[in-house]
């Protein structure tokens, strides 16, 4: 299990097992939705795990994606942008869209 390093008085952590997920010198955005509502958008993630890629019809267009899922309990916290169709999508690939309602931010 990676630790998070820098300042993890600021970090985020799954809801579930308390593993750490991303900083929040990480979170790019705060505007996103998920199955169980709002998500955040993150430059990268730790300690999770990918699932099989996907084509998967977004919000914002058509996507090939990965589920991703915490390491150490198994939750699945959202997905990881693999590749975008449209060019005008393309700084989403390489981006984890997490749950808000599946990690916990710790201070």
């Amino acid at each position: 299990m990676a630790d998070l390093g820098g300042d993890a008085s600021a970090s985020f952590r799954c809801r579930n097992c308390q593993t750490p997920i991303a900083l929040r010198s990480d979170l790019l955005s705060k505007r996103f939705l998920a199955k169980s509502g709002a998500a955040f958008m993150f430059s990268h993630a730790r300690n999770i795990m990918e699932g099989a890629k996907q084509d998967r019809q977004l919000m914002t267009g058509v996507f090939c994606v990965a589920d991703i899922y915490c390491t150490n309990c198994g939750q699945e916290l959202g997905w990881k942008y693999i590749q975008a169709y449209e060019p005008c999508q393309k700084s989403k690939e390489g981006k984890f869209v997490i749950e808000k309602a599946k990690i916990l931010k710790q201070y």
